[in-house]
């Protein structure tokens, strides 16, 4: 927080600075914008180094650090109080402007020295929403004296005629807030570390999908796998998006869950339990007429459902009673339009939620199958996974093919030995004609992937005259599906097939 503090504070001098960066003075304006956009890069280049110092967890890092943070501080010192005045709208603007920053350097000088010393320190979990609301909490239950019952009398509340009583009460709510509050930020905690590893899960399934040729499992129509300016861009800025995102999803999930657990805890658990405020209840009370006709007409269809218009003859089902089935639907049109209403709020209810949850997730789109370009978070994840997929070895991903097909293979082998043990003969070949049969599709499998020229030149990818079927130079698992069919079909040319050997169109 200290060096984003830092950066921050030096990023915003820029709007008004005559000089955007401290070596250049009396900057020209027609390059002062430029000189701003330079300087936009060049602090955080300079300030970052004291952010990775304390990120190694090494005495050596926090010696390093250490001795930068006194030399950007002895400078800084050195520079304001030599030249304290300036031409800018006070003439000791420069001085009260490099305040936040001294501070921030003040904090480092002491702060890594003190790492140094003490060495990495892994058993603190300080969070920082933790850290801006739990201390005011308990300062806040510290000041609480007897005239807060002076104050809540002129809100019209009274808790009790006792001064002291109502000091107890207040305090005990204030705890109560405070314990509300580090459950819905555990709770948030929780949530965020089990969504995270479904992603590291669901990110694992995409990129196996992707090397098979999965490409409409992921994209929702085809695509051609290989770089592009958008997915370069977003396979850059994936990691800083998705921390943003995370960090903003804890926080709004703390707010939503906290919210909860005070409706729950002041409008039922503390009404319970002294028998006094029973706001809810009395509501609830008075419009159990309401409640009951809405259950009754629900288990009322279900039941009737069940044994008056469903009949069972001969394994079949079909409806029976239709006369009484149209008359009944007629007369619960009404309550059944209030049943929708209440399903339309929970609905409601449960969309935001899921959102809410699901929230710092950006391998799952929020919107709907057809909607999901429109998810910013969710584009960016699939262009990642295209450079990621496209990057990757040629070897590698032959011999993953290879393993695909051995594992397709070892399937239909265990479905023979089975129709075997029923009484099905088939030939199998034998361990060396597998083994041949193993080496001669390695060999085809490596060639394609090293010269994507001959793809056009092989029998089967004569017929289908389409280029959808190779992507990134790979051939597509489904187009060879395909390609299969094709070539079970009686040939109406000779093969023009450049590969050797001969037995590889026959393994392929």
């Amino acid at each position: 927080m200290a060096v984003f503090g830092l950066v921050f504070s030096k990023l915003a001098m820029l709007v008004i600075a005559p000089d955007p960066l401290p070596f250049s003075k009396d900057t020209p304006a027609e390059i002062k914008e430029y000189m701003k956009i330079i300087a936009i890069f060049y602090y955080p280049v300079l300030y970052y180094p004291l952010l990775v110092c304390g990120t190694l967890q090494r005495k050596a890092g926090y010696a390093f650090g250490a001795l930068l943070s006194f030399s950007h501080f002895g400078v800084l010192v050195w520079q304001k109080f030599d030249c304290p005045k300036t031409p800018e709208i006070y003439k000791y603007y420069a001085l009260l402007a490099s305040l936040p920053q001294l501070a921030c350097l003040a904090y480092l000088c002491v702060q890594f020295p003190l790492l140094f010393i003490k060495g990495p320190n892994t058993d603190e979990t300080a969070l920082l929403l933790v850290v801006l609301v739990v201390p005011t909490l308990h300062i806040v239950r510290a000041g609480i004296d007897e005239n807060i019952a002076f104050l809540l009398l002129g809100f019209g509340i009274i808790l009790s005629d006792d001064r002291m009583e109502v000091v107890k009460i207040v305090t005990f709510y204030t705890w109560l807030l405070e314990v509300c509050y580090l459950c819905a930020m555990t709770l948030s905690c929780l949530v965020s570390l089990v969504m995270l590893m479904r992603s590291m899960v669901l990110h694992r399934s995409n990129l196996r999908g992707l090397y098979k040729g999965d490409i409409y499992n992921i994209y929702n129509s085809q695509k051609t796998i290989c770089p592009s300016k958008p997915g370069v861009v977003c396979w850059m800025g994936l990691t800083g998006y998705q921390a943003a995102i995370v960090c903003f999803g804890m926080a709004i999930q703390t707010i939503v869950f906290f919210i909860c657990f005070l409706f729950l805890v002041f409008l039922i658990i503390i009404p319970i339990f002294y028998g006094r405020n029973i706001i809810v209840f009395e509501i609830a009370g008075k419009a159990w007429p309401a409640w009951v006709t809405l259950i009754l007409a629900t288990v009322l269809q279900h039941v009737i459902a069940k044994f008056a218009f469903i009949k069972k003859e001969a394994g079949t089902r079909d409806l029976k009673n239709r006369e009484s089935l149209f008359l009944l639907t007629y007369l619960l049109f009404l309550i059944n339009t209030v049943v929708g209403l209440v399903v339309a709020i929970w609905r409601m209810v449960i969309t935001a939620l899921y959102n809410i949850i699901h929230l710092g997730r950006i391998d799952i789109s929020l919107l709907h199958r057809t909607s999901e370009s429109y998810d910013p978070a969710y584009r960016y994840y699939t262009h990642f996974l295209k450079v990621e997929v496209s990057q990757s070895h040629p070897v590698m991903k032959a011999f993953c093919g290879l393993l695909l097909d051995m594992m397709v293979e070892c399937g239909r082998a265990g479905q023979k030995i089975q129709d075997a043990e029923e009484g099905i003969q088939e030939n199998r070949p034998n361990k060396a004609t597998s083994r041949r049969m193993i080496r001669a599709r390695w060999q085809l499998l490596y060639t394609l992937v090293n010269n994507p020229s001959l793809l056009g030149s092989r029998k089967h990818f004569q017929t289908l005259h389409t280029s959808e079927s190779v992507l990134n130079g790979t051939p597509n698992r489904s187009s060879k599906k395909g390609s299969k069919k094709e070539a079970a079909k009686p040939a109406a040319e000779p093969d023009q097939s450049t590969e050797t050997p001969t037995n590889q169109d026959k393994t392929d």
